[in-house]
């Protein structure tokens, strides 16, 4: 065999130029390609003009047709505020109340992880992306197969979640089945939650009298009250609303105590299109912006200094079916309006994105959360839950799709960055010095420089060349996803629990996730 290198020429070169990388690599002072609080908000669905006459009729919503069902505190309060109890019990929110609650919303909410670097300023139009859906159901990572949700999946699915460097907060994703009583499911939802992750944690409170065990728990892991009012790592869900235009009694006593508590709070709408909000895509998304408006208001009544976080979500149906569908066009365009409006009060804003009607991670999951995240982002949605992981319209949870999905938010994010134009970026200088020298770019310093600053690496997406793929065994995404949330199970368990705490919690509470589920034996 000849000793000759038979290699095209550009080959040997891009071969050069790896090896050049692989030394100058650890050279290079590294900048991260994307992070959380990117700005979004360049996408637009609406016109200035589609945005003010939403915004006219959601407060002549408000006005004139108002919410049914308020609980006797919110209408204490909001009478006193100039607002009206009409003879049919709907509670009426004159414009005035509304643009003082708009000007007076707090819009400098920052919220915590339990370990530095996972704050989350959710201010302007910095967009984060995160988990979400409350599942009963999980796709089981063996066998393929859904079965009922357990508090284990949860802990698992946290552990798996704290490793996705893209995911950056954890929205509480499984219903524990295996949680006797609305008390157990709430407490051990926080403990599984907080067992798991270090990063922000939203959960939702099955009954109001619950706030109370979530708090203590929370004051207790931060050090005390205050200090969890001051870095407040958890934040409560609350559907405040069932639309058409009507309070959930016990979602607002839930609300109220748990800004009382010092919790920071999403004020949720989602309305079914066709169902309990107008088939419309305008009219959906007016009630929604109408229902978290007057819930804002009840927020800011209860606690003017409240970290509200205005979350219009509503949602789209498959009208053939009635039944609710996530991974369309219109839930997108939806979703992405909704975060525009929120840029439009200038509110800290969240959206749902990433349903997916699909009940695997497969080509069909891949365009659904891809469209609805990518759009919701690029609208300048701050907080998009059920971004990952979501599979069959919420009803699963898929372990090898959160680390899919981290690498889909990842190219969402980098997406978002844009491009940035300098002089330096533009590299006219680089240019000629390259066409007067090599040739080409692989081995030069802005090369080397830029692969960190510029470039989001896929950790699942395949990239390598067919041979190569099908020496390795030919596997498809969802296998090597499944490969890396079984290597994460089983080597990562973190304790973010302190022991002191942990053995308090088990001697009050029943907790069902054992210290060998936690990987302590």
């Amino acid at each position: 065999m000849s000793d000759i290198d038979i290699t095209p020429p550009e080959a040997q070169s891009a071969r050069r130029g790896r090896s050049a990388r692989k030394k100058e690599r650890q050279k290079v002072t590294r900048s991260e390609a994307v992070s959380p609080g990117l700005l979004g908000g360049r996408y637009k669905p609406l016109t200035d003009e589609e945005v003010a006459l939403v915004h006219e009729t959601a407060l002549s919503l408000l006005e004139n047709t108002g919410l049914s069902q308020a609980i006797p505190s919110m209408v204490e309060k909001v009478v006193a505020a100039g607002g009206k109890l009409t003879e049919d019990k709907r509670l009426l929110f004159p414009r005035k109340l509304i643009e003082t609650t708009l000007k007076n919303a707090r819009r400098d909410i920052v919220l915590f992880g339990r370990k530095s670097g996972y704050e989350m300023d959710i201010s302007g139009s910095r967009v984060h992306v995160g988990s979400g859906g409350a599942s009963p159901n999980i796709v089981d990572l063996e066998t393929g197969c859904y079965r009922g949700a357990t508090v284990k999946d949860l802990y698992d699915s946290t552990r798996i979640i704290e490793s996705m460097e893209h995911i950056h907060f954890h929205s509480r994703n499984l219903v524990c089945r295996d949680a006797e009583n609305p008390l157990d499911l709430d407490v051990n939802t926080a403990f599984a939650c907080l067992s798991g992750t270090t990063k922000h944690i939203f959960m939702s409170a099955s009954e109001p009298q619950n706030i109370e065990q979530i708090k203590e728990i929370c004051y207790a892991m931060a050090g005390g009250e205050e200090a969890f009012r001051e870095r407040p790592f958890l934040s409560i869900h609350v559907c405040h609303v069932v639309p058409p235009m009507r309070f959930a009694e016990e979602a607002c006593d839930t609300l109220e105590r748990a800004i009382l508590a010092g919790f920071p709070v999403q004020l949720i709408s989602a309305g079914q299109a066709g169902a309990t909000s107008p088939a419309s895509i305008a009219g959906s998304l007016v009630q929604a912006i109408a229902e978290c408006l007057a819930g804002l208001a009840f927020a800011q009544l209860v606690d003017p200094n409240v970290q509200a976080i205005f979350a219009p979500k509503p949602l789209v149906a498959d009208l053939r079916t009635g039944s609710m569908c996530g991974g369309g066009g219109e839930q997108a365009v939806l979703m992405a309006a909704a975060a525009q409006m929120g840029r439009y009060y200038d509110l800290p804003t969240s959206s749902i994105a990433g349903i997916t009607d699909s009940k695997v991670s497969d080509a069909q999951a891949g365009y659904e959360k891809n469209l609805a995240v990518t759009l919701a982002a690029h609208a300048g949605a701050n907080i998009i839950t059920q971004s990952c992981g979501m599979h069959a319209s919420l009803l699963g949870v898929s372990l090898e799709a959160y680390v899919i999905d981290n690498d889909m938010l990842g190219g969402i994010l980098r997406s978002i960055r844009g491009v940035e134009v300098t002089v330096e970026s533009l590299a006219a200088e680089v240019i000629d010095e390259v066409v007067r020298g090599e040739g080409h770019y692989l081995g030069h310093n802005q090369t080397l420089s830029r692969m960190e600053s510029d470039y989001v690496y896929p950790a699942i997406g395949d990239r390598r060349s067919p041979s190569d793929w099908e020496d390795d065994g030919s596997k498809d995404a969802r296998e090597r996803g499944r490969d890396k949330a079984r290597e994460i199970l089983n080597t990562v368990y973190p304790n973010y629990i302190p022991k002191q705490i942990e053995e308090d919690l088990r001697r009050r509470f029943n907790i069902l996730l054992t210290p060998e589920q936690m990987g302590r034996v």
